[in-house]
């Protein structure tokens, strides 16, 4: 369990309400099929729109990305709309593409 506690943003008695009764109510609870599916769905969008924003700072079409990582306009745009993930492969590709990198650290413990 999260441990965040917000206004409310759907009422207007400014409460302070827990967030997670209202992912659970909306996704389902922790752990259930419901709520790693809608994860999954968030985890796309937020990559896609990281990897959109990486495009749009190195001035690059859909179409130039596209090119570059033998793939096509229409791909590049489902990935950046979070309507489909990658493969990993796709991914690297597409990384390099924008002149970025990948790095995996391990955590301080």
């Amino acid at each position: 369990m999260t441990a965040f506690a917000i206004f409310a943003p759907m009422t207007n008695n400014h409460k302070i309400i827990d967030y997670d009764a209202i992912l659970d109510a909306k996704f389902g609870k922790e752990g259930t099929p419901e709520r790693a599916r809608a994860e999954e769905a968030a985890y796309s969008f937020y990559s896609g729109q990281i990897l959109q924003d990486a495009r749009k700072e190195a001035k690059m079409t859909q179409s130039e990305l596209a090119e570059r990582t033998q793939t096509t306009k229409s791909y590049i745009s489902k990935i950046e709309n979070g309507v489909i993930t990658p493969s990993v492969g796709v991914f690297y590709r597409i990384i390099a593409a924008l002149g970025m990198r990948v790095e995996v650290v391990k955590p301080v413990y």
